[in-house]
């Protein structure tokens, strides 16, 4: 029982580093150097600031990257008693998000190269250049969205074995059906339509929550160890 606490106190401190590094790649950085609309400053707010696009884009999202490796064992060590072929579903699906989000990141590479290369400048022009970071920085935007369309299966699967497994509130479990709709209907708008541009409320809130619910349970509360060793009876 304390082996399979420690493992849901660590999946906890994964989420907590996934979530403090998302706000520094996917917030902070883009709202300090993008300038929606004007690729000439967002240019060259990225050239003056490369450092922070390295560390604070390039190296965060890369912690974000090794952390879900890791967190996508882990998960299906919690939750294989419950059901392992589903469980293993849930890890393979959220590999399939990190998987993308990997080689979406060659985007934030394009960028650095046409900011910084004065080779590239002098090949392609100061606006075409300018563009392309443009180009480059949709592009990452669009990658990242695809990925979060094959979390979709992850959510949908973790929610519905939290629910059954008695180790973990239900409450959890429908919180993450619910921001599996969220997540569903948010990625494939922002992929298929041209006038769907911002996440509604109504649709962040319960991803919101989910994802900052579960986490806290884990970190503070782990399993409930009567309805683990309803599933895992614990041998001599």
């Amino acid at each position: 029982m304390n082996s399979i606490q420690k493992t849901a106190r660590f999946a906890g401190v994964l989420y907590l580093i996934i979530t403090i590094a998302a706000i520094v790649a996917h917030q902070y950085v883009p709202n300090t150097l993008i300038v929606p609309g004007d690729s000439a400053a967002t240019a060259k707010n990225i050239a003056a600031s490369e450092t922070l696009f390295r560390v604070g884009g390039v190296g965060s999202e890369l912690i974000i990257l090794l952390s879900e490796i890791i967190l996508s064992v882990v998960l299906y060590v919690l939750l294989k008693p419950v059901n392992k072929t589903l469980s293993l579903l849930a890890a393979v699906s959220r590999l399939a998000m990190t998987t993308i989000h990997g080689l979406n990141l060659i985007n934030y590479y394009f960028v650095l190269l046409l900011v910084t290369g004065t080779g590239y400048a002098a090949a392609f022009g100061a606006e075409q250049s300018q563009a392309l970071v443009s180009l480059f920085l949709d592009a990452h935007h669009y990658g990242f969205t695809i990925g979060i369309a094959f979390l979709t299966i992850h959510v949908f699967v973790l929610g519905y074995l939290i629910l059954k497994s008695g180790y973990f509130p239900s409450v959890l479990g429908v919180l993450f059906l619910l921001a599996g709709v969220g997540y569903l209907v948010d990625s494939f708008a922002l992929l298929l339509s041209t006038s769907y541009t911002t996440t509604p409320v109504f649709i962040a809130i319960p991803i919101a929550l989910a994802e900052i619910a579960f986490p806290l349970w884990l970190l503070i509360k782990g399993v409930n160890t009567e309805g683990w060793k309803k599933l895992v009876p614990v041998t001599a």
